[in-house]
């Protein structure tokens, strides 16, 4: 397996596509069977913006100036994206806003990450070498197992906050 931060990140991309095309083909099934998958995309959402808020975007902002404006737009994406997964996660699967709450969700997400994969993880793969971007993935693995896991946990409302306070 790979340590390469990008290639991480794109992994969890990947995942979280699966997750969403599951809850559009759940999209007009039971609420229970939406809700199981909403779970999933809160958790895998949950731990990535974590892993990227606290170890990649502070990292490549350091190392690669080209990028500033788009980590900062990124953040801010983030925070969306937060407060979405937040307000999911505290309603019922079969309240009549939660596909409409959650595809604004998954449109959101979607942005975000085409702007990440085509717009600047090139720039940030130019700028650093083979070796930091292993770095920076190696410590993304470390902290993974103490990322939070719901839109609830004080290190997930933590980001939160912070997106609003900073």
């Amino acid at each position: 397996m790979s340590t390469d931060a990008i290639v991480l990140l794109k992994e969890d991309h990947k995942e979280i596509r699966r997750l969403f095309k599951a809850f559009q083909d759940a999209e007009d099934g039971p609420a229970s069977a939406r809700g199981k998958i909403v779970t999933q995309i809160l958790e895998a959402l949950t731990v990535h913006t974590y892993l990227e808020n606290e170890v990649m975007y502070p990292e490549v902002r350091k190392l690669v100036p080209d990028v500033e404006d788009d980590i900062l737009e990124s953040y801010e994406e983030h925070h969306v994206a937060d407060v979405l997964c937040f307000e999911l996660f505290t309603m019922d699967a079969d309240d009549e806003r939660y596909v409409a709450k959650t595809t604004v969700l998954i449109e959101n997400v979607l942005h975000h990450v085409e702007e990440e994969e085509q717009e600047w993880f090139p720039k940030v793969r130019e700028a650093l070498g083979r070796n930091q971007l292993q770095e920076i993935g190696q410590r993304m693995l470390d902290l993974r197992p103490k990322a939070p896991t719901t839109p609830t946990e004080p290190k997930a409302l933590k980001k939160s906050r912070d997106a609003v306070v900073a």
